[in-house]
């Protein structure tokens, strides 16, 4: 097939460019999807995940609404950009759900995890936890004479370089919220 040539004057927008327009780059995307609070609503989301083969990085539910019965099921996956746009053209389908928002492109939002961390260890290398801890606002929940139980919020960029600082330390479990993200703003 020879390579298309577009005349002087022309556009990409021309209904004879057969030029691809979609991206092949993997993003990660925030999914705000506002749903009724019924059984079976949250694994029809799930399988529509799984059934298609997009990974699922971070799950929260919760319902935000007692008396309209509504929960929020925030989501953050990665995918092309045709993906992403497919993922929230599925959403939308499904019966139970009201609104799907990407927080991604609708502007800029607030993301906040809470994550847990057991960290074991003796000596130099607990105070040196204790020390991390106290830089990054982490608090004590929980302590023996062996381990600690951190307890951190933040952004996932934080909660993973406090892990990262951790592991050499004796860290030992992990457990970790999922993101929750609001839009900023009106």
């Amino acid at each position: 097939m020879s390579a298309l040539k577009l005349k002087k004057g022309s556009t990409s927008h021309s209904a004879y460019n057969l030029r691809p327009t979609f991206s092949d780059t993997v993003e990660k995307h925030t999914l705000a999807v506002l749903v009724e609070n019924e059984p079976g609503v949250l694994a029809r989301v799930i399988g529509l995940f799984s059934g298609r083969g997009y990974n699922i990085e971070s799950l929260t539910v919760a319902e935000v609404d007692h008396q309209g019965h509504l929960s929020r099921i925030t989501i953050v996956t990665t995918g092309t950009p045709q993906v992403i746009e497919q993922i929230k053209a599925q959403l939308g389908r499904i019966v139970s759900v009201h609104r799907v928002h990407d927080l991604t492109v609708e502007g800029a939002s607030v993301e906040r995890e809470l994550a847990m961390f057991k960290v074991s260890g003796q000596g130099e290398k607990r105070v040196e936890a204790l020390r991390l801890a106290d830089i990054f606002r982490a608090n004590v929940v929980d302590s023996t004479l062996e381990s600690f139980v951190f307890e951190i919020t933040g952004a996932p960029e934080k909660i993973d370089a406090f892990a990262d600082l951790m592991r050499p330390l004796g860290l030992t479990e992990v457990a970790r919220t999922g993101v929750a993200a609001l839009p900023r703003g009106d």
